[in-house]
């Protein structure tokens, strides 16, 4: 198995890695698409063309769909739980034995920095550990009706579930639609984004080695409306999940809803990051500057707005600007601190919001602009942003950017600061930076968002339940309550007497 470095030359000499898939995953095997069609795949870093990928159509979705209802009514759904454990337990061990090349692979197609890939990619193994640990233990319970019945309710698997997986998070989001999935006895079908299909059909192949039965999991790569519409709509669905934008999410819930099927729709936040005066300064400004620049502030959660106290107000912002003109812009591969955005069309929407900004006389506190790899002159880059002073109703404080533009708003004091946080569309989120922790946690009570850091922002792991609240979608992923997501609740009762 190639290493890293390895994978690095083998990329410098050749511009692709030999280890990519090509064909849909299904039913146990990569397979031959019903037109053979293929499509590009782009490195943001350079802005170029590194790899091929199969187009599916709705005849390729079918046969998936197929598939996976046969896996599950003849063999998946009926696995004792403590088999299914194991084939997951094992999965995780794979993923990390697979890491460099799922950490490359991930990198290329997303843009994102190879540390921040590495950290994914082991967050996917952590996420299939977590679930195989909670197959056996996924119990009902029991109700009192007296001595003359006996009541019980059972956990049972939904069925089919389709998965509808972004670009800026490939294997992580797909290890924890799969991990659940699979822990309660459903059976997958997977639609990469088309900007970063390979890691999820990677992780198919892992599962797949790793024992999971032929069907239980399947990926169709291609398009949203040949694929990814056909997936959603299809009638023997039992269950999407599905994480992307707000107007998409409405086109996913209107499909579901002619056959009634269930959905989770995580759609992106605006999360405001709260810093009050009586913060420990140095702990809030490395949350502000990884809340918003992570993965160039591709993240739905990312804290795309600072919410600060008047008083502290000008320090603060002045050293963040100091902070991010040191930031390093590169290729992914070369672990810089900030990469390339994932498509020449979202760099085009990044810039439209900052320039349509300047037209409104913003302040731009510091970058601002399109730019590119400093190294080679390539790639699609926007400069680690902050505008400052933004009012509550412009687009910059109420629009999800998703780059790394970072959007300040003043309060006056702790109470205007809530209302500020909660003055938006979004719930998925939000952080503060407190000494008081009694303040904190009438914060945390108030704040009208699915998940709530304080003093670190993006604490947590998959133990932790996450969702948004508004506009931000419903449903959780990830811990308990994410397994529960898969399951349909049965009760029984019974007259014994």
């Amino acid at each position: 198995m190639l290493t890293a470095n390895e994978l690095l030359e083998e990329y410098a000499e050749t511009g692709t890695l030999s280890a990519l898939p090509l064909g849909h995953f299904i039913d146990g095997t990569f397979t031959q698409p019903s037109h053979n069609r293929t499509m590009d795949s782009f490195d943001p870093g350079r802005g170029e063309a590194f790899a091929r990928f199969t187009a599916g159509t709705a005849e390729d979705v079918d046969q998936a769909v197929q598939s996976a209802r046969r896996a599950f009514e003849t063999v998946w759904r009926d696995m004792a739980p403590v088999e299914r454990a194991r084939i997951l337990q094992k999965a995780s061990q794979l993923i990390l034995d697979n890491l460099d090349l799922l950490a490359v692979t991930e990198t290329l197609d997303s843009g994102k920095p190879l540390q921040e890939a590495m950290g994914d990619v082991r967050g996917a193994a952590r996420t299939f550990e977590y679930y195989a640990g909670a197959c056996d233990k996924l119990q009902g319970d029991s109700f009192p009706l007296g001595p003359d019945y006996i009541g019980y309710a059972i956990h049972e698997p939904v069925g089919v579930t389709a998965h509808i997986i972004p670009w800026n998070f490939p294997i992580s989001t797909a290890a924890r639609g799969f991990a659940p999935a699979l822990a309660a006895g459903c059976t997958v079908v997977a639609k990469p984004a088309e900007q970063t299909p390979f890691t999820a059909l990677m992780l198919a192949k892992i599962l797949s080695e790793a024992g999971l039965p032929d069907g239980v999991c399947n990926v169709v790569t291609g398009t949203g409306a040949e694929t990814g519409a056909p997936l959603t709509s299809h009638r023997h669905v039992d269950h999407i999940t599905f994480t992307g934008s707000v107007q998409t999410g409405r086109t996913v819930m209107k499909a579901a809803a002619e056959d009634i099927t269930r959905v989770v729709l995580e759609l992106g936040g605006k999360s405001p990051v709260v810093v009050l005066a009586d913060c420990d300064k140095e702990q809030a400004l490395d949350g502000v500057i990884g809340a918003i620049y992570e993965n160039a502030g591709q993240i739905c959660s990312a804290g795309s707005r600072l919410v600060i106290e008047k008083s502290i107000h000008g320090d603060f912002v002045a050293e963040l600007v100091r902070r991010v003109k040191t930031l390093k812009l590169g290729h992914g591969l070369e672990q810089p601190d900030v990469g390339p955005v994932n498509s020449a069309e979202h760099l085009a929407r990044i810039a439209g919001f900052v320039d349509r900004a300047k037209e409104r006389g913003a302040h731009i506190a510091v970058g601002g602009s399109v730019t590119k790899d400093p190294a080679t002159g390539k790639g699609w880059f926007f400069e680690p942003t902050i505008v400052d002073a933004v009012a509550a109703d412009d687009e910059l404080a109420q629009e999800e950017i998703f780059g790394p533009v970072l959007t300040v708003q003043v309060a006056e004091d702790a109470d205007h600061a809530l209302e500020l946080a909660n003055d938006c569309q979004y719930g998925l989120v939000a952080g503060i930076y407190t000494s008081d922790f009694a303040r904190a946690h009438r914060f945390a009570r108030k704040i009208d968002a699915g998940q709530i850091f304080i003093n670190e922002y993006f604490a947590g792991g998959i133990e932790v339940p996450f969702g948004g609240n508004k506009k931000s979608g419903f449903g959780r992923e990830k811990g308990l309550e994410g397994l529960k997501s898969y399951c349909k609740t049965k009760s029984i009762a019974a007259r014994i007497a």
